[in-house]
């Protein structure tokens, strides 16, 4: 199977449970890819944003790895890793175990602002490192609104390790100027739940969904048909999550997420400092919102 195809549908990027002393509840992790995969989620995502990386150790890192190794079922894995040190991700591609892992995940660096060429740079050079596909992540409103340009894209796309682009800008007319100067076989994924059925619409492939932890079966319906080109359907699916969704990031992500998978009894909402728990009003709100999405 190739990477596009593996890489087509719903990918969900994982939380990471925490138990009372904020350790990592492995039989609720183990639980909650089981739920994922029951609800036909096509691929798994770990160490992402959703999965509290800044705040996992890479000793926990590994042992979520493992953990998705074990339960994955023979399916894909895509593992986050990227920052702003290259030299340091660079290290990692070659010093670590890939096996089972069929992507990287990479976001645009943060913090140190580079320039577009300094952006172009750092994912040449995890390109040639790396020993599997890469994805670039483009998330403006987390890295300081140092967004990778157009014009970066369109080269970076021309690079042969380079397969794809996770797009979180939410910005549909950069989602289709994407498609219009990136290979066919380029690889759109939407990175925002509620713009993936436009994105794919203009020709992207799928989604990292935060909603699949909580509704992978619901999500990953209205995924495929949007794919199938049943698009007045599957708006009517993404219609139930309308409410909802925009409050699992209200507090950041995957607070709100964490929330809902609580009262799903999938695993604790409990998050790692600097994060909070979600508010007594946010919640109220969230379980009102959820009821829509308990419907599909």
């Amino acid at each position: 199977m190739s990477i596009a195809q593996e890489l087509r549908g719903t990918g969900v990027a994982l939380v990471t449970p925490f138990n009372n002393q904020l350790e990592i509840d492995t039989v609720a992790y183990r639980q909650l890819i089981k739920n994922c995969f029951a609800g036909n989620v096509d691929y798994l995502v770990v160490n992402g944003t959703t999965s509290e990386s800044p705040t996992t150790s890479w000793e926990e890192k590994l042992l979520l790895l493992d953990i998705a190794r074990e339960e994955s079922q023979g399916k894909g894995i895509m593992f986050g890793l990227g920052g702003n040190n290259t030299a340091e991700i660079i290290a990692t591609l070659k010093s670590m175990n890939l096996k089972g892992v069929n992507s990287i995940l990479s976001v645009s660096p943060y913090y140190n602002k580079p320039s577009q060429e300094g952006i172009y740079q750092h994912y040449k050079a995890i390109a040639e490192a790396s020993p599997v596909p890469v994805i670039l992540y483009n998330v403006p409103g987390r890295t300081g609104g140092a967004g990778i340009q157009l014009a970066t894209v369109e080269r970076l796309a021309k690079l042969a390790n380079i397969v794809g682009i996770k797009e979180a800008s939410s910005d549909m007319n950069f989602a289709l100027d994407i498609r219009r100067v990136t290979p066919k076989d380029f690889l759109l994924l939407s990175g925002d739940d509620m713009v993936a059925v436009p994105m794919i619409a203009i020709g992207g492939s799928g989604s990292i969904s935060v909603l699949a932890n909580a509704f992978p079966e619901s999500f990953s319906l209205m995924i495929n048909q949007a794919l199938a080109g049943d698009f007045k359907s599957a708006t009517e699916e993404l219609i139930k999550f309308s409410e909802l969704d925009p409050l699992l990031y209200e507090e950041s992500n995957p607070v709100g997420i964490k929330f809902v998978l609580e009262q799903l009894k999938v695993c604790s909402s409990k998050v790692r400092l600097p994060l909070a728990p979600a508010s007594a009003s946010l919640t109220t709100r969230i379980m009102k919102a959820m009821q829509p999405a308990l419907a599909v």
